[in-house]
């Protein structure tokens, strides 16, 4: 039985720039949790293993998602972390107890090693530092460790340590979600704004072209959300160039609708941020604008990993943590939160997925076994490939429905990003019934064609891909997908994402 359909209409002009397309905004996350490094990126002892330990399997597959910017090494993680006792000989490095996780760190895998996975996946280090428990000697000398050339103590150190090379990482994160009371040396606002500022400062004197992100509220939902914000920024808005924004969703009580439109309160989550930081800019009567890196975001079943064993008394070596496998739904509304993400381009210059593999991440692992691909991945590496050049905002013409938890909310929603010599449009039908007929006036864009149209959808909303059915989810082609006279006419199935490419065609 087909089900109902109803239209939808949306206006394409690509005059309306929102701001160039970021590569970082499709940045994830490898944090020392669970089995996301060991097991995870690092299994010397597995077949596809390279000398260094890292499994080229999960490499080809991080090559295949298009991240640009990878966070490490936390999280919750960096709180309790010395990042000296990740260097030098592998032999010598301490086993630590990690509070964060309540498990064991063999510092098997530090920076140095890390830094050169990096270098296999084509992607750029974002470096957090450990301003909880630790202090701003032990930060400089982590920047004089990655960046100074040579002729220092710790430079010297990197490079008797077998890289003689610096790292150069740009992008540092002045801890983590500081105002968590689960954060190893939590804060107050004001303390952490202190702290924050003298440190960044420090770390200007060293260079002052380092981007540094101040950590914003853990979650819209904190109590101190807005007020956190602002008290931080008063102390830190001359020292700091991002403040960081962190959102996880999921479904709640059989609520699938609400589930769906959770990249409106990310947008909301974003208005209030950004209102707060130029509040305080305009207050310092600064020319400077804040950025947003919304430097964790997903769909995470944090509930169920709460209520779980887990996380128990025992101290454990990479123990399975988190390791969340996803459903059709959830690869829909990852989707239209990288949507969301590029429609605000213009103040969210960054962006990581939390996390990259086995802790609910896009990719998975078995020890000894396969790498393959959760349902999360597959629009995650279409948008990565395909977004290119400026975003343009697009005008939605669609029903609404009542949520239980964002208010109204639009059953389409879309954005698009436009190139020289081609456009992509990125469409969520978001009715858990019904199928939209969708058309998009690409007139403004010239003669354009479809290129490619894919569709990620099932007829079965919690479909999953699993060790045993790995390729049971995947995006298939919309063969419906046309464009007449300049419009683009596409059919969208109940709970789908979908991307069509668009390429020049002669015309007059």
């Amino acid at each position: 039985m087909t089900s109902a359909v109803y239209r939808a209409h949306i206006e394409l002009d690509k005059q309306a720039v929102i701001a160039p397309v970021r590569r970082r905004t499709f940045g994830s996350f490898v944090e020392h949790l669970g089995r996301c490094v060991y097991t995870g990126i690092y299994e010397p002892e597995h077949p596809s293993a390279n000398a260094d330990g890292f499994r080229m399997d999960v490499v080809e597959l991080v090559r295949e998602l298009g991240s640009t910017t990878i966070r490490y090494p936390g999280g919750n993680f960096v709180s309790g972390f010395r990042w000296e006792d990740s260097v030098g000989p592998r032999e010598k490095r301490p086993v630590r107890r990690d509070l964060a996780w309540h498990s064991l760190e063999s510092n098997q895998v530090g920076l140095d090693e890390f830094a050169r996975w990096l270098k296999l996946t084509d992607s750029e280090l974002m470096l957090a530092v450990n301003v909880a428990t630790r202090g701003i000697l032990p930060a400089l000398d982590l920047l004089e460790y990655a960046n100074h050339q040579s002729g220092t103590a710790l430079s010297d150190l990197r490079v008797a340590n077998g890289t003689p090379d610096p790292h150069n990482v740009r992008m540092w994160c002045l801890g983590n979600e500081m105002d968590g009371p689960w954060q190893t040396g939590f804060m107050t606002a004001e303390d952490y704004g202190k702290t924050a500022a003298r440190t960044a400062a420090a770390m200007k004197m060293a260079d002052k072209d380092l981007e540094l992100v101040v950590c914003g509220s853990s979650g819209s939902g904190m109590p101190t959300f807005g007020d956190w914000e602002r008290t931080v920024l008063e102390y830190s808005y001359d020292h700091v160039d991002y403040v960081s924004c962190h959102a996880y969703y999921q479904e709640l009580d059989g609520d699938l609708g609400s589930f769906l439109a959770s990249a409106v309160d990310m947008d909301f989550f974003i208005d209030a941020v950004i209102a707060t930081a130029d509040h305080v800019g305009h207050k310092k009567r600064s020319p400077k604008k804040i950025n947003i890196s919304f430097d964790e975001w997903n769909v995470w079943y944090l509930k169920e990993h709460q209520e779980s064993e887990e996380v128990n008394h025992e101290w454990r070596h990479a123990p399975r943590q988190l390791e969340d496998v996803y459903t059709v739904a959830d690869a829909v509304v990852v989707g239209n939160l990288l949507m969301t993400l590029l429609k605000r381009s213009d103040r969210v210059t960054s962006a990581s997925l939390a996390q990259l593999v086995n802790v609910i991440a896009p990719i998975m692992t078995e020890p000894g076994g396969p790498a393959w691909r959760q349902t999360t991945f597959h629009p995650f590496s279409i948008t990565s490939r395909l977004a290119a050049g400026e975003v343009v905002r697009p005008v939605i013409e669609a029903p609404t429905y009542g949520t239980a938890r964002h208010g109204e909310a639009s059953v389409i929603d879309a954005v698009a990003t436009v190139d020289e010599d081609r456009a992509a449009v990125f469409l969520v039908n978001r009715d858990t019934a019904r199928t939209a007929q969708v058309t998009v006036d690409v007139r403004s864009l010239g003669p354009v064609g479809v290129v490619e149209a894919l569709t990620l959808a099932d007829p079965d909303v919690y479909a999953k891909n699993t060790l045993a059915e790995q390729q049971r989810v995947v995006p298939h082609p919309n063969p419906g997908a046309t464009v007449s006279d300049g419009v683009l006419t596409v059919e969208l199935p109940p709970v789908s994402w979908t991307a069509i490419a668009l390429g020049q065609t002669s015309g007059h």
